[in-house]
């Protein structure tokens, strides 16, 4: 069932109202914000790669308040173990059974800070969580929060005692980008006091209501000319010459999810061109693995994922609506 303007109306001006409360946190970020809000409707995850002290715990804090969500950080190190993310089953003498203690990662917002300082094993743990959204220990499987979203960190400058992620966990997340450091006007304005506690912000939506915005996301319409650029813009990226491998399946989807709720957030019930375009290189960069000599000259996937939208022509034919 599509959505009806009425309802793509309502998303707006949440999503809008959202986005208005995390930012009062997090001052001069409106476009990080929106992005991260777009991930967590999209039913993904976001990888933010920024080096200390820009905001991250902020964030994270500033959406569970705003959702009226829990919050968990976990703050990743070389000898961190998979239980001590997903919790561990312990031995009760009374009862003479096993009690399973949750781990953090049984919130609704998740922030794994500096995710690459531990070992793959520990990285490892978070996969299933992030794909199916439970955690199995002992053979039990149990849900985590709804909705769920987890917040990685890793600092690009400091690499020392560092695991790079696999590309099989970067493809894990729907998004990457970076909260960096805020423009002038905003220093001034944090410096000042402006920036609201995140304990104080109040909720403007519940996470039922927020599974719901979700649902109604995944109902606007895409016409096939909409699919086929997405489609076209993947190839391009499988064809590029910088490129040693493109962007996959799973990509192309993702893309996909966030165009859908992307045009729900600008109170439509149909996706266009320009909100593919709007999302490209946040959801498609992290997923390409440049060639050697394209990394050596300093190209970058932003960059690539760049060039692919300037060659790829969008439909130029309205797109239909319903």
């Amino acid at each position: 069932m599509t959505i009806t303007q009425e309802q793509a109306t309502w998303f707006a001006q949440t999503f809008s109202q959202l986005a208005d409360n995390v930012e009062r946190a997090v001052l001069g970020k409106r476009r990080v914000v929106e992005l991260v809000l777009t991930a967590m409707l999209s039913d993904g995850h976001v990888l933010l790669e920024d080096v200390p002290g820009t905001g991250k715990t902020s964030l994270a804090r500033a959406m569970a308040q705003s959702v009226q969500g829990t919050n968990t950080r976990i703050q990743f190190t070389p000898d961190l173990l998979p239980g001590d993310i997903t919790g561990i089953s312990v031995y009760d003498q009374k009862s003479g059974t096993f009690e399973f203690h949750a781990g953090p990662v049984f919130a609704n917002i998740v922030l794994a800070d500096e995710i690459n300082r531990a070992s793959p094993k520990t990285q490892a743990a978070l996969l299933e969580v992030m794909e199916e959204g439970r955690v199995t220990v002992d053979g039990v499987s149990r849900q985590v929060g709804v909705p769920f979203l987890v917040l990685a960190t890793q600092n690009p400058v400091e690499q020392a005692g560092t695991y790079r992620l696999p590309e099989a966990q970067l493809d894990r997340f729907l998004m990457r980008t970076s909260l960096g450091y805020p423009d002038h006007a905003a220093t001034v304005r944090i410096l000042d006091g402006a920036a609201v506690a995140t304990s104080d912000l109040p909720a403007v939506i519940t996470p039922q209501a927020l599974v719901g915005m979700a649902d109604l996301a995944a109902n606007v319409y895409v016409d096939a000319l909409v699919l086929d650029y997405i489609a076209r813009l993947v190839d391009g990226t499988r064809s590029a010459d910088e490129v040693r491998l493109g962007v996959s399946i799973r990509g192309a989807l993702a893309l996909t999810r966030a165009t859908r709720t992307r045009a729900a957030s600008q109170g439509r019930t149909y996706a266009t061109p320009d909100d593919v375009k709007a999302l490209a290189v946040a959801v498609l960069s992290h997923r390409l693995i440049l060639q050697p000599e394209a990394e050596f000259d300093g190209v970058t996937p932003e960059a690539v994922v760049g060039q692919v939208l300037l060659d790829v022509a969008p439909p130029t034919r309205r797109e239909a609506t319903v």
